[in-house]
């Protein structure tokens, strides 16, 4: 690529690659994991496929590619920094025990250097080093000796398991130097930020026991898994995410509404813009479980947009940006439904507010509140402790 590629183009070019190296695309589809997974939302791109990657057949074939959307509230206390997302994009490529690791790291290299443009000298990559139980990745380090890429050695950073017992295996990870352009690349990706992960290749050989012991898989697996948000901001040439084309309506259409700095304007366009992906695929606001991942990201963005000016409202939300988002994230719903419950959402949220102004200027919570008081607020007036400080805020 010559020219600063946009997100479709992102997008046209990575499917279409493994197309033609044999893969079968797979939906992405929902957030919504199957009935029978007991987690809230997909968090990556392997969650769906994991049956078949212990070694069911599966109905498409061995080899396999797709976009995944992700939700993800591990990391929901960083939203607002130039990188973390709740609601992401994960681009996968799998082999379902056909071609093995070394084939992968090739076709990952050819993709980023002759697919995308990005010179080899602005490459770095990390292997597993070793162990007290498995020894170095020495297949991967040859593989990317004979492709010119240097190489740092790691332990537990090349080191992908599913959780503590299931699929696991060494992995290695291709970074991308994001330093000045005149600046030549300095130091290894442990030892300089400027080194950007974007793709991570792992090589699925074991599974852990409940005993702690390995098990090597009588199938073994590749699975690679690289962020779409990432991998534009890169090769876009941007130093947050929220510069991309991804957000362009977002950081043009909300600043003339509502003046916010930096951090609770990405904080906004994020909250915001997951909501929405996630009304998309048919939750609605609830106490508990999806519904109350939702209801939170929702009253944290008004949380945020009412502590300069109570007055602003979702209602004001420009259609672009709900039509923008849904039709990027591939939904059907209209936007209208969409507002529809933001609004809702925002006047129970209100009326809280001001049931809990009225209970906290009560005699009782003068002075620093305790875990009873905070406990007693929750059970008795239905306000989470979050909920309670942000209204005891000055």
């Amino acid at each position: 690529m010559t020219t600063t590629p946009t997100t479709d183009e992102i997008l046209g070019t990575f499917t279409d690659f493994f197309r033609e190296r044999g893969h079968e695309p797979v939906s992405g589809g929902t957030l919504l994991p199957p009935p029978s997974d007991p987690v809230l939302f997909t968090t990556s791109g392997m969650h769906r496929l994991t049956p078949y990657l212990e070694g069911r057949p599966h109905p498409q074939g061995r080899r396999l590619v797709d976009v995944q959307r992700c939700l993800r509230t591990t990391d929901l206390d960083e939203v607002g920094d130039r990188t973390h997302l709740t609601v992401f994009e994960m681009l996968g490529s799998w082999s379902l025990g056909d071609y093995g690791h070394t084939q992968s790291l090739r076709w990952g290299y050819e993709l980023l250097h002759d697919g995308f443009g990005i010179p080899r000298e602005r490459m770095h990559v990390s292997v597993f080093g070793g162990d007290d139980e498995v020894g170095p990745d020495h297949e991967s380090l040859r593989q990317w000796q004979e492709l010119g890429l240097p190489v740092e050695l790691t332990r537990d950073d090349n080191w992908w398991s599913h959780g503590p017992v299931g699929l696991c295996g060494p992995d290695s990870e291709i970074f991308v130097w994001t330093g000045n352009p005149g600046t030549p690349p300095q130091g290894t990706p442990t030892t300089d930020p400027r080194w950007v992960e974007v793709w991570n290749h792992v090589s699925m050989r074991y599974r852990r026991l409940e005993d702690g012991g390995l098990q090597p898989l009588e199938q073994p697996c590749v699975d690679t898994g690289m962020g779409l948000e990432r991998l534009v901001t890169v090769l876009q040439g941007h130093d947050s995410v929220y510069d991309t084309d991804l957000f362009e309506p977002w950081t043009r259409l909300l600043p003339p509404l509502w003046n916010l700095g930096e951090t609770p304007r990405r904080l906004v366009c994020d909250h915001l813009r997951s909501g929405i992906v996630v009304i998309g695929d048919g939750v609605r606001p609830s106490p508990t479980g999806r519904g109350y991942v939702l209801r939170r990201l929702i009253r944290r963005a008004l949380t945020t947009l009412w502590r300069d000016d109570p007055s602003r409202t979702l209602s004001d939300l420009p259609e672009e940006l709900l039509g923008h988002t849904l039709d990027h994230f591939r939904q059907p719903r209209g936007s209208s439904e969409v507002r529809q419950v933001l609004v809702e959402e925002e006047r129970r949220f209100g009326r809280l507010l001001e049931r809990g102004r009225r209970v906290l200027d009560g005699p009782r919570f003068d002075g620093p509140l305790s875990d009873e008081d905070y406990r007693y607020l929750h059970d008795t007036h239905g306000l989470p402790r979050d909920l309670v400080v942000t209204l005891r805020i000055p």
